[in-house]
């Protein structure tokens, strides 16, 4: 066997062992199968080829696309997304104060310095900042919007990709398309786009209101003066409570069970002082190091040290609340980081529970009843809005369905390699951010190494490269937490393994060190025609 190589010799349920090497041969050149426009797009709606796809033109797609750029000048690329316009999640949520739960000098990218005044940055400001990226480092040609990846299909006869997708009209009238592609990076996210998590609610039917989910905010609704219940206590309740309290005659959350709350500054004051001395790139450089060490510190002990973080969070709520408050609504069950941990701004959640205007029950729902909601306790909370805040419905890849040579894969039954490769999928990465920090670090560090094993593949000439979980050791659910959106969507998502590659650690210092100097070849098969069903797909079904 070679150093560079990788003899293998699986059994899989489709037959007897199979034994080979992948032998490092010349790679053929990419072949486009139709004329393309200067845009890059099929003049004679025949099937366009190019060396990467990339699904997904929010946070995660344009930083993607701006590394493969920039790592691999010459390859082709394009990125597929299925809505009109750039952003992704910053782009599909408007509801009223929506920001983000992650300070900005680490949820943007590190080759773009985050310019704004708050390190709590609105929505608007977050999508905005994701489009003028594109825009600027001349991206935003290469997005293929209102085009939904239906599927993609590997065939490892013809080392590639085939990607059906939907071509939407603004009218909404679809047409197919197809591509194929060398390499296929999904940069979906992790849940449904087109619905959230909805409990059925008895007697919803009976409420003669107006019930909604943030996730697909109304244009047209107007809550001021207007009594409002929010169901729900995670990220986007709290967030909701301030904001739609300036205006409406009342704003109460309703949770079943307290989460904690972190009541940090919306200005980072050191990154003001650094960035009115240092130039943007260095003030960008530091200010992001040190939100990573705190972040990762804080991490860090409310694992191992959780009765500590306990009292913190709860003498930052003493400082706006009466003690019979914080031990009614604010003092969970569950340890510190068991589930995400919410940010308050300023503490402008706490500050309006404080007032007349907002307030925080601590109930479960009987039912729905014509004029609110009737709780457990057989009291009526009144309303004339009520507001679904009750979680995202996770899915893996955007919902497409995926298949190797002919035999459907299921995202749930595969196991993660490095947090971003599926062990037996050939040429195929996706990205996932961090359960306990912001999702673009994560983002690119995947990035960065999909970039490192294209290079790799092209020293060698190799065309496909398949992680090989030949032993990954005891598996566990790749989103590690115990919230109720994470608990629900386990099964659709891969599994992270108990050993090397196959583990995902949440700690950002520790991989930006460990990511960038990995070995490429460690659990890895590749070649540029590999033997059919040299490495079979794990837990994949017929």
């Amino acid at each position: 066997m070679s150093s560079e190589g990788k003899e293998v010799s699986p059994q899989g349920k489709f037959g007897a062992p199979i034994a080979g090497r992948l032998e490092a041969e010349p790679k053929e050149p990419a072949v486009t199968t139709s004329v393309t426009t200067p845009a890059g797009r099929p003049a004679d709606g025949g099937v366009e080829h190019l060396d990467v796809l990339i699904v997904g033109a929010g946070l995660s797609g344009v930083g993607a696309a701006w590394r493969l750029r920039r790592e691999h000048p010459g390859r082709s690329f394009a990125i597929l997304e299925a809505r009109a316009a750039i952003g992704g999640t910053w782009d599909l949520f408007r509801y009223p104060g929506v920001r983000s739960d992650s300070d900005m000098f680490t949820l943007s990218y590190p080759f773009r310095p985050w310019r704004g005044e708050h390190s709590i940055a609105t929505g608007e400001s977050i999508r905005d900042y994701i489009r003028d990226t594109a825009v600027e480092t001349g991206i935003e040609p290469s997005i293929r919007f209102r085009t939904r990846v239906v599927d993609a299909s590997w065939s490892s006869e013809d080392a590639r990709w085939t990607v059906r997708t939907e071509v939407a009209d603004a009218d909404g009238t679809t047409a197919p398309r197809t591509y194929t592609c060398a390499f296929l990076f999904l940069c979906t996210g992790y849940y449904s786009y087109d619905h959230g998590h909805q409990p059925e609610f008895g007697g919803r039917e009976d409420f003669a209101g107006r019930f909604v989910h943030p996730q697909f905010w109304p244009e047209d609704l107007d809550h001021a003066g207007k009594r409002v219940v929010v169901i729900g206590s995670g990220a986007t309740a709290v967030t909701l409570v301030p904001a739609m309290a300036r205006t409406a005659a009342h704003v109460t959350m309703l949770q079943r069970s307290p989460s904690y709350l972190a009541a940090l500054p919306g200005r980072d004051e050191f990154a003001d002082r650094i960035r009115r001395r240092l130039p943007a790139n260095l003030a960008h450089r530091l200010i992001r190091a040190k939100n990573v060490l705190f972040s990762q510190a804080f991490y860090q002990l409310a694992r191992r040290r959780p009765t500590q973080v306990k009292k913190a969070l709860r003498d930052l709520a003493l400082k706006f609340l009466e003690p019979a408050v914080v031990d009614e609504h604010f003092t969970p069950t569950y340890e510190p980081w068991d589930q995400r941990l919410c940010l308050a701004p300023d503490g402008d959640f706490y500050r309006a529970i404080t007032g007349d205007r907002a307030s925080v029950v601590t109930r479960r729902i009987d039912r729905f009843v014509e004029n609110g909601i009737r709780l457990d306790s057989g009291e009526v909370l009144e309303a004339d809005v009520v507001v679904s805040a009750t979680g995202l419905d996770l899915l893996a890849f955007g919902g497409m369905e995926l298949t190797v040579d002919g035999r459907r894969v299921d995202p749930g039954d595969t196991v993660a390699y490095r947090g971003l490769m599926l062990g037996g999928v050939p040429n195929l990465a996706f990205s996932i951010g961090y359960v306990n920090a912001s999702w673009t670090l994560r983002s690119d560090l995947a990035a960065r190494y999909v970039c490192r094993l294209l290079g790799h593949m092209d020293r060698h000439g190799w065309a496909v490269a398949v992680p090989t979980p030949e032993d990954v050791g005891t598996r566990r659910p790749l989103l590690d937490l115990t919230s109720g959106y994470a608990l629900r969507g386990a099964g659709r998502f891969p599994k992270q393994g108990g050993r090397g590659p196959w583990t995902v650690r949440s700690n950002y210092p520790a991989e930006l060190l460990s990511l960038p100097r990995a070995d490429l070849r460690q659990d890895m098969a590749f070649g540029p025609r590999p033997p059919a069903r040299l490495v079979e797909p794990v837990g994949v079904t017929a």
